[in-house]
């Protein structure tokens, strides 16, 4: 959980927190991790911390993820993520994302695993004739303010869902497993100053249709999450 710092804390990301991350992509590993363990410290987790305190009114109170990397069933034995991630909850289900790394600040929201009980609700949303155009406006109304909408995190149907025609008028979101907005914002200048804040809670508040229109026809999911979470 968030617990410290505040808007008047935010100064940017010090340019010494990407420099950490393309040092740790290099050498991944609990050496290089423990005799720099303070440069994270300052240079991205208090400054993060401090962001996403100032706006938890706004977006919600968030939960930073841990750097460690659960390497049990994975071929890379890499112990860090090269970058930091924190991620908050709406009431709806939906999520508000961003994440640090080398490559600078990415910032996203939306759902981006629908679990078994969500793509039914959502599927059907996105048929009906009433709902599934007001999530066509919304894709477009956040396309316009330069934010990318996509699936999340698998790879849309090649077909169309079970049940579904193939020549449904939205047959390429009933494909969909997840709906994610996104910018990748990368490494301007201005991310070592106070506009990053301005810039990050952009990207969010013009994600604001998508995010309605899934808090109000998705929902969160009421299934038990899969063992070993």
């Amino acid at each position: 959980m968030v617990q410290a710092g505040g808007v008047d804390d935010f100064r940017g990301f010090p340019a010494e927190s990407l420099e950490f991350f393309a040092a740790l992509a290099g050498n991944n590993t609990r050496e290089f991790w423990h005799a720099n363990k303070e440069t994270f410290e300052t240079s991205v987790r208090d400054p993060l911390r401090a962001f996403l305190d100032s706006v938890a009114d706004e977006f919600g109170t968030f939960h930073l993820f841990r750097m460690n990397r659960d390497v049990r069933f994975s071929k890379d034995k890499s112990p860090y993520k090269t970058a930091q991630g924190a991620v908050t909850e709406t009431d709806g289900g939906s999520t508000h994302y961003i994440h640090l790394g080398a490559d600078g600040l990415f910032v996203g929201g939306g759902m981006y695993h629908l679990a078994r009980d969500q793509i039914a609700n959502y599927r059907d949303a996105v048929a009906d004739d009433r709902t599934g155009p007001a999530l066509e406006r919304a894709i477009a109304a956040v396309r316009k303010a330069k934010v990318e909408v996509s699936h999340g995190y698998e790879e849309p149907l090649k077909t169309a869902p079970k049940g579904y025609p193939k020549d449904h008028p939205r047959i390429d979101l009933l494909r969909w497993k997840g709906v994610i907005t996104h910018r990748q914002i990368g490494a301007p200048a201005w991310l070592h100053t106070k506009k990053a804040g301005t810039e990050i809670t952009k990207v969010w508040r013009a994600s604001a249709p998508v995010l309605a229109w899934l808090d109000a026809n998705v929902g969160p999911s009421t299934l038990a999450p899969p063992e070993g979470r």
